[in-house]
């Protein structure tokens, strides 16, 4: 009949299962490893992340439960393998194998091993299909007990889940110890669900308390873990800022401060006088420290109002042209050529005798 039960057929199938099994096997203690240091790292950390590791404590017990089913189904698949002799020379199923062919089909749907598929295709052209739905029903109870305690969905007892904590962090030599303890009734049902006892507040900004994680009914200041304000630096000295001081009390910080005041001596400014075209005098308020000169012509300290005040630009003076004298730069030179008229005497002009006549000659130096 097309695609009936054939031997030839299912004995690859059988062997390729078993090497199928044991790569699954090896895969999943690699991965185990690694994610048993993870729970070592996440069971080390202060405050430790407990109800992360419980979570992952349970997958652990899970995949060795797989690993534990992988390994029963692996014998049970080199036994059918070597017996395909009396599989193909009797029409019922032989009773000692009973078991073994049942498990496979039970199985199927709950692992990882395509090989499985053909496997079972192959036992319902044999037995057909009521024999298949009882293998999946296990009625009779004829599957191995150990294979469907392992294959089952249901959720390890949170006993275990302790035990494997508790043994993952001695094996890594991590100090940890639970922080609720279950009573013997918790002990015996599943893992509860998580309620963030273990999360810490404001993990993004990093500003949440040390010890644990807050429930968002304390003060806002508190909950963030302020105890105290930086000291606020002083203003530099001379530019009037305000001062503040931080005291400490029973209720939190409290924050006093002076308000900035502007400088209030501003009389004693110096002034400059300067005279462009012929005597045309202005006077501008040059904004600099006022020094007083002692006897030996050395300035001293500024004052405290005004030490460091803003500096705008230095007018120097223009010599003047003497009485009934006409300035030969107006004769000479057009109202436009303002440029030239404003230069400085030359250094040592005013100190070294020179007359107005001398300064006029170098200034018409200067213009060619």
């Amino acid at each position: 009949m097309f695609g009936g039960f054939k031997g030839t057929k299912l004995k690859p199938q059988l062997k390729m299962a078993v090497s199928r099994f044991a790569i699954a096997s090896n895969k999943k203690s690699a991965i185990m490893k690694q994610n048993m240091r993870e729970v070592a790292l996440l069971l080390a950390e202060d405050p430790p992340k407990e109800e992360k590791a419980r979570i992952r404590a349970e997958a652990l017990i899970r995949d060795d439960n797989m690993i534990e089913a992988y390994e029963i189904l692996q014998l049970e698949c080199e036994l059918l393998s070597e017996r395909i002799k009396l599989l193909e020379s009797q029409k019922q199923c032989p009773p000692d194998l009973l078991s073994c062919i049942s498990d496979l089909i039970y199985a199927c749907p709950r692992v990882d091993i395509p090989e499985l598929n053909e496997i079972r295709k192959q036992f319902r052209a044999k037995y057909g299909k009521d024999f298949e739905k009882a293998a999946l029903e296990n009625k009779g109870g004829v599957l191995n007990e150990r294979v469907v305690s392992k294959l089952s969905v249901h959720p390890p007892a949170a006993y275990l889940v302790q035990t494997y904590l508790e043994k993952i962090a001695e094996q890594y030599e991590v100090d940890w110890q639970p922080t609720i303890k279950l009573s013997s009734e918790q002990m015996i049902e599943p893992m509860a669900a998580p309620v963030g006892y273990s999360v810490q507040a404001a993990q993004g900004t990093g500003l949440g308390p040390d010890a644990q994680a807050m429930t968002g009914t304390q003060n806002s200041d508190e909950e963030i873990g302020f105890s105290k304000l930086d000291a606020i630096p002083p203003p530099a000295p001379g530019f009037g800022g305000g001062t503040a001081s931080v005291s400490g009390g029973g209720s939190g910080p409290v924050v006093s401060a002076t308000p900035y005041q502007s400088p209030k001596n501003t009389d004693n400014l110096p002034t400059t006088t300067a005279y462009v075209n012929g005597g045309a005098s202005t006077t501008s308020s040059v904004t600099q420290p006022t020094t007083a000169n002692n006897m030996n012509g050395t300035p001293s300290a500024p004052s405290a109002a005004s030490d460091y005040d803003e500096v705008d630009i230095f007018v120097p003076t223009i010599p003047t042209a003497p009485p009934g004298g006409v300035s030969p730069m107006n004769g000479n030179k057009s109202q436009d050529d303002d440029d030239d008229d404003q230069k400085p005497p030359a250094a040592g002009g005013s100190s070294g005798g020179s007359t107005y006549e001398d300064l006029a000659a170098r200034f018409e130096q200067l213009k060619k």
